[in-house]
């Protein structure tokens, strides 16, 4: 009893300190520890039975863990992003988008590189980084408030594209390895959800924007900003779009190198995986410095702030998963694990609750459905679920409630690479990226029940 408790108030405490702008890396641990305080788990190495869990190399495993995997995609992604702002890239694309589909599209431009770069197999820490320049610049032509750019970035990047059927992302891929399925499992419910969340969410996303702009609200310049020089040279927008073009189609060789015959000589046997994005995000960097060759010399303060930022991002993504990785340690947890594998009707329905529930606990996609699936896949499928039917239903599962304000890349996406507070932003985040998601699981869910 004890132990809810602690896990449940921990996991409150995490968010309250997260929306009322406690730095996540002392908030991260602090609710951990609340977790370790309540569940019996020893605070040291030291102080653990022999083979026990303890506090301190708990959280440090799951936070060093997740900087080993990914900090050079952070890096690179954090750089890139700034070269395409320094090079005139992000303005000029900008540009050219205001004028040929006007003003009014912007948020919809902005949605709408997201989604084709997270599609492409880039992974959704690292669109944030590559969009932003250019969603500064798009919010700014057509003076609309900033605090919906993390909105447009996560919606774009973690709802209608990361879990449908044919995302190369990781959170449509690993139930392949326990259901026996593929990534397009369940592709026309599928469909039918994602053309459903991008519709309502987008509606809802340019409503919200809308009645902003009427109550007065409008964009805010920051010194920071790569502000356009009206004498300034830009490059020629559709040159522009190489560096993001050379990304996707950089990554996608690397990624599938089987796929291109005529190229098979040239590349790896075997594909990269997701250092595949290491080789990508390179070479999109590498483009964008030629691109901006006039402007070079602003170039090395650019590859510096690239540097911090990412430092500063993907630490408070690590203290978000050292969390996760404490509460997953705790007696609650387990029985919360246990008690949704008992779910009684539609197997669907207890598969969707419980990696629901697990995301949102871990504050992660991939973490909700690593710790679930490999229990209640066997239980599932035994009592006779369609392993397509259920991959696509833990996959939308998992992108609902993992985006609550505590989320790596929710706190991310808004504080260091947006720069806002949970106050002004996560309003937008969380309609689009928890209730929008839900509708589409009871949908899939609805579907699948009478197909």
């Amino acid at each position: 009893m004890i132990s809810a408790i602690g896990l449940a108030g921990a996991l409150i405490l995490l968010i309250w300190m997260t929306v009322r702008g406690v730095n996540i890396l002392l908030a991260g641990p602090i609710a951990a520890a609340v977790v370790a305080l309540t569940s019996g788990i020893a605070w040291l190495p030291p102080l653990a039975a022999e083979g026990g869990p303890d506090f301190a190399t708990a959280y440090m495993k799951g936070f060093t863990g997740f900087f080993g995997d990914w900090f050079l995609m952070f890096l690179l992604g954090a750089i890139f992003g700034e070269v395409m702002g320094a090079s005139g890239a992000a303005a000029s694309v900008a540009q050219w988008v205001v004028r040929k589909i006007g003003i009014r599209h912007a948020v919809l431009a902005v949605v709408a590189a997201c989604a084709v770069l997270t599609y492409g197999g880039v992974s959704v820490f690292i669109v944030g980084f590559a969009v932003y320049p250019l969603a500064v610049h798009l919010f700014r032509e057509a003076d609309l408030p900033r605090r919906f750019i993390p909105g447009a970035l996560c919606f774009g990047s973690v709802t209608f594209t990361m879990t449908s059927a044919g995302s190369p992302e990781i959170q449509n891929l690993i139930p392949m390895q326990y259901l026996g399925t593929d990534a397009y499992a369940g592709w026309q419910v599928s469909l039918v959800v994602a053309v459903l969340m991008a519709g309502l969410g987008y509606f809802l996303l340019d409503r919200m924007v809308k009645r902003a702009v009427a109550r007065g609200e409008r964009f805010e310049g920051r010194p920071n900003d790569d502000i356009r020089d009206g004498n300034r040279h830009l490059p020629h927008p559709l040159l522009c779009l190489l560096p993001l073009a050379a990304v996707l189609a950089v990554f996608m060789l690397f990624q599938y190198p089987q796929a291109i015959g005529f190229l098979s000589a040239l590349l790896p046997a075997q594909s990269l995986g997701k250092w595949a994005l290491v080789m990508a995000l390179g070479a999109g960097t590498a483009i964008a410095v030629l691109i901006g060759l006039r402007s070079r010399g602003t170039m090395p303060a650019a590859f510096s702030r690239g540097a911090t930022g990412a430092v500063v991002a993907i630490t408070n993504t690590c203290a978000v998963v050292g969390f996760g990785a404490v509460a997953s340690l705790s007696p609650a947890f387990h029985m919360a694990l246990d008690a949704v594998q008992h779910i009684p009707g539609d197997p669907l329905i207890g598969a969707a609750v419980a990696v629901t529930v697990i995301a949102g606990l871990t504050g992660s996609a991939s973490g909700g459905q690593s710790i679930a699936l490999p229990l209640l896949a066997p239980v599932y499928l035994h009592m006779g679920a369609n392993p397509a039917d259920l991959h696509r239903t833990v996959a939308i599962a998992s992108g609902a409630l993992d985006s609550l304000p505590h989320n790596g890349y929710v706190v991310t996406t808004i504080r260091a690479i947006c720069g806002e507070t949970h106050h002004d932003a996560y309003p937008a985040v969380g309609v689009l990226t928890v209730l929008v998601p839900l509708l589409g699981l009871a949908v899939a869910i609805g579907l699948f029940s009478l197909a």
